[in-house]
């Protein structure tokens, strides 16, 4: 808390105080015995506050769901550096994370009402390829955590994983390397930097100037993208 802030960022802070405590309980658990309510809670109010300061009513979203990404972001990312967390409940957490940020941008990209004379099988349609292009999003962060290095051998890859299985995520992963070469230049830099070189996604967006909203839809829309290209190629 700053004595710069204004009434209004204090107001959409202390009125939406209530949300760190519900997704506090959700995060915990998948975290239960390796995190403490308390620690989620600290997390979560530090993204309440930097949610409440950088809203832009503009974006035309309402500020409880832009909020709520923002929370559950800074407590997932938090409790992924804190922690020294199994394997196991880490990969968990990182799906968790990754699909957050995913909807994040959605919800900032796409918030608004359906267009006109959308149809049933529009709104499947497009719910297909949202769960398709989640699943891209997950996929490439986790097997982005299993890096290859430079001279093709993997790293962080589980002994007792066969040499089938860490010859296949290589495959993949160079297959992804690929079709991410093919992206818009931003939208190439944020994946690559973010998921391959393992930089915070706040981070790679002040370096390139952009503000975190535009990021965050530069990031769903390079999903999306890449989504559709690795369909085609399986």
């Amino acid at each position: 808390m700053s004595g710069d802030d204004s009434q209004e960022v204090l107001e959409r802070f202390h009125s939406s105080l209530d949300l760190v405590d519900a997704i506090a309980r959700q995060v915990l658990r998948r975290t239960a015995r390796y995190l403490q309510l308390d620690e989620l809670q600290s997390l979560g109010q530090e993204g309440l506050w930097s949610a409440a300061r950088r809203f832009d009513p503009e974006q035309g979203v309402p500020f409880r769901p832009y909020a709520s990404y923002r929370i559950r972001g800074a407590m997932l990312d938090g409790a992924r550096r804190a922690s020294q967390l199994p394997r196991s409940v880490y990969e968990k957490l990182r799906c968790y994370e990754l699909a957050n940020q995913y909807c994040e941008g959605v919800a900032l990209d796409q918030m608004g009402p359906a267009p006109p004379g959308e149809t049933r099988a529009d709104a499947q349609r497009l719910l297909d390829e949202h769960l398709a292009n989640m699943a891209t999003a997950i996929a490439v962060g986790l097997l982005a955590e299993t890096a290859v290095g430079d001279d093709g051998a993997l790293t962080n890859v589980d002994p007792r994983e066969s040499a089938d299985r860490s010859l296949e995520q290589a495959q993949i992963l160079d297959l992804i390397r690929e079709q991410v070469s093919h992206l818009p230049d931003e939208e190439r830099e944020l994946v690559r930097r973010h998921y391959f070189e393992g930089e915070r996604f706040d981070l790679v967006a002040q370096d390139l100037g952009l503000s975190k909203s535009w990021a965050s839809r530069l990031h769903t829309r390079a999903i999306g993208r890449l989504s559709k290209r690795l369909r085609q190629e399986v």
